[in-house]
């Protein structure tokens, strides 16, 4: 898969902007602050229908103005998509693929694969649970759609269960005929979200320990467990036992919601003992692996974002990460970097095409 161009107006702090792509490494090039990141979030939103960094489409409108639009043209082999989405105030986003509009967001997620590595991915290591079922659901969701579907199901009822047990407290009275059919639909997507999460996540360790190898050149033992309630095998009794307190949190307490996924060095705790090298080599092997499985998946080689990590990487991983592209060169990569001449110094050590931008408030130069 190959982005031929793209064209922005009134995106971020884009006015109007259209831009060509080589079909190798795009390099975008600017100070911080110039809007180098936006258009990284222009393909990502066109993939994905949404922003990698603001849940509020409204919020990606330019200052001053009242309306955005992204236009872009993909290549798959010999067939072409034009991807075009358009948001104004005060009304519903529209996204068209080939002049027809997507019914859902679903229906589109995994129809252009996306992976995107990003300076804030140690948060994955660093923040809670949340963040990690987040990446997970993300990552799976491309490839996999009865994951997707299920993943949509089990969050409308566990929203719509979250409320039906407060009002039962405002009542003061439970009704196991009413929260039954939640219940029902809980357990049956969770069992099959789980199903898949473990399955994936064996997929994906081999590929991980094998990038994190390569990537720091240590003989650090790191592993990845995934833990959910559901491995329980009293899980179901659990959850119907859980009634009392579900009613006193207004939530549900039992689920894959509760999942995890624990990672280690040396069988300890990644976050407490993993200096800041090894868990900027740990997520970046995490998010190759990603990139891996997804195209085996998809059949589909997934765009590959890098958002300014160079900065964030010793010499040597950066030199291992420009090996890793140029190994998989059938591929397209888009690089954001603010120190120019690195940039150039590294890039021609690369074999593959290489296209420069010149990001400067807004603007290409």
């Amino acid at each position: 898969m190959h982005l031929e161009n793209l064209h922005l107006i009134n995106f971020k702090n884009y006015t109007d902007q259209q831009l060509d792509f080589a079909d190798g490494i795009n390099c975008f090039l600017g100070k911080n602050g110039s809007g180098k990141t936006n258009l990284l979030d222009a393909i990502h939103y066109l993939c994905f229908t949404k922003s990698a960094f603001n849940n509020v489409d409204s919020n990606l409108i330019k200052h001053d103005t009242s309306f955005y639009a992204l236009n872009a043209q993909f290549s798959l082999g010999d067939k072409k998509l034009t991807i075009k989405s358009t948001l104004q105030n005060g009304k519903r986003k529209t996204f068209l693929v080939n002049k027809s509009p997507i019914a859902k967001s679903s229906d589109h997620i995994g129809r252009l694969p996306v992976v995107l590595i990003e300076p804030h991915d140690t948060d994955l290591v660093r923040e809670g649970s949340e963040t990690r079922r987040k990446f997970l659901d993300s990552f799976i969701s491309q490839f996999d759609k009865e994951y997707l579907e299920n993943l949509l199901i089990y969050n409308k009822n566990l929203k719509q269960r979250n409320a039906l047990l407060k009002r039962f407290d405002e009542q003061n009275k439970w009704d196991d005929d009413l929260i039954a059919p939640y219940n029902h639909l809980l357990l049956t997507s969770g069992r099959l979200i789980f199903k898949k999460r473990k399955e994936y996540i064996e997929e994906l360790l081999p590929a991980f320990i094998s990038n994190y190898d390569y990537l720091s050149e240590e003989s650090d033992v790191i592993s990845m467990h995934y833990y959910s309630q559901m491995e329980q095998p009293d899980f179901e009794t659990r959850f119907y036992e859980a009634k009392r307190k579900d009613l006193i949190l207004h939530r549900t307490t039992c689920g894959i919601h509760k999942d995890d996924i624990i990672f280690s060095i040396e069988d300890n705790p990644l976050k407490k003992f993993g200096s800041q090298g090894q868990q900027k080599s740990f997520v970046i092997a995490l998010k190759l692996a990603q990139y891996e499985l997804t195209k085996t998946k998809t059949a589909i080689i997934p765009l590959l974002l890098l958002d300014d990590i160079f900065d964030k990487l010793d010499d040597t991983r950066i030199s291992k990460l420009l090996a890793y592209i140029t190994e998989v060169n059938e591929g397209q990569f888009f690089i954001t970097d603010a120190r120019e001449e690195r940039t150039k110094s590294l890039l021609s050590k690369i074999s593959i095409p290489v296209k420069l931008f010149h990001v400067y408030e807004g603007k290409i130069l």
